[in-house]
């Protein structure tokens, strides 16, 4: 395990930690130093994944964790705090997605993605930035994504719950800058991701699941690309990169003190254009 940087001895949780991104998140920390608290509610990944760097000579601590649920975020941060006293490193980072027309999405479909990849931020602030801000010292990581700047189709609770962090991050950073704090805020915007996020539905709680509504038999990117969305997802949001990479360029961006971090410099002119619509149609409302 190489040590010694910068990140040393901190303590970071990540939730969403024992597959995909999160999981790259705790190799990388891990490998830096850093003590993980790793958070997820898949509980045999999660051992899997705890098991795993152990092995690697990482100190490890697992918490099964339901994000979307402000007791178990409750539980999460009684178990953090009293077994460390501390937080260094929060990466808000777990995430589900569904794929489908706006026009058939139900309340369960919304009520699901918004409930991990919205709430889980907002009790992931709620529960350990007070703590934090008290200290004057750490860093919060919300994983937002290229989709909480630009849309895809057939994504729209996604998107929704994108944006949402963004906005939540600027926020968070303003106050921050307003009372002088010495907590930083990231907000980590990837692209492309070889994760299980296409399976996602896996781990959906049943009280969610539509009746009669199967879950999704296969889990491999490879598969699922091959359906024919890798083109047309690689040519909007840049070449997919691998959880390993991903974090690797996270773990930069927080060494220089970024508040965006991008896997990818594919999102300039859909942003400039994004923006550019903007302007002129706040200009035309003006003449």
């Amino acid at each position: 395990m190489a040590t010694g940087g910068a990140f040393e001895g901190q303590v970071a949780v990540v939730t969403g930690a024992a597959s995909g991104l999160g999981r790259g998140i705790a190799d990388r920390f891990g490998a830096a130093g850093c003590r993980l608290v790793l958070a997820d509610v898949e509980e045999a990944a999660l051992a899997q994944a705890t098991a795993e760097l152990t092995a690697a000579g990482v100190e490890v601590t697992a918490a099964g964790t339901d994000v979307s649920d402000a007791a178990s975020m409750d539980a999460l941060a009684a178990a953090v705090l009293g077994c460390h006293g501390h937080v260094d490193l929060l990466f808000n980072n777990a995430g589900v997605g569904i794929r489908k027309p706006t026009a058939e999405m139900t309340t369960r479909d919304w009520e699901w993605v918004l409930g991990v990849n919205l709430w889980g931020v907002i009790h992931g602030l709620r529960v350990f930035l007070p703590h934090m801000l008290a200290r004057d010292a750490g860093r919060i990581v919300n994983t937002a994504s290229s989709a909480g700047h630009v849309v895809v189709p057939d994504l729209a609770a996604y998107n929704a719950s994108k944006h949402a962090v963004v906005a939540i991050s600027e926020t968070v950073r303003a106050e921050l800058r307003q009372r002088g704090s010495a907590v930083g805020v990231t907000a980590f915007c990837p692209g492309v991701v070889r994760t299980r996020i296409t399976s996602s539905a896996r781990n959906r709680p049943e009280a969610l699941r539509n009746p009669g509504e199967a879950l999704p038999e296969r889990d491999s990117w490879d598969e699922r690309m091959a359906e024919g969305r890798q083109e047309a997802l690689e040519a909007r949001f840049g070449r997919a990169k691998s959880p390993a990479e991903a974090a690797d360029i996270l773990h930069d961006g927080l060494l220089e003190g970024r508040f965006y971090v991008w896997t990818d410099d594919i999102f300039t002119e859909p942003l400039r254009r994004r923006h550019a619509e903007i302007q002129g149609s706040i200009n035309e409302l003006l003449e």
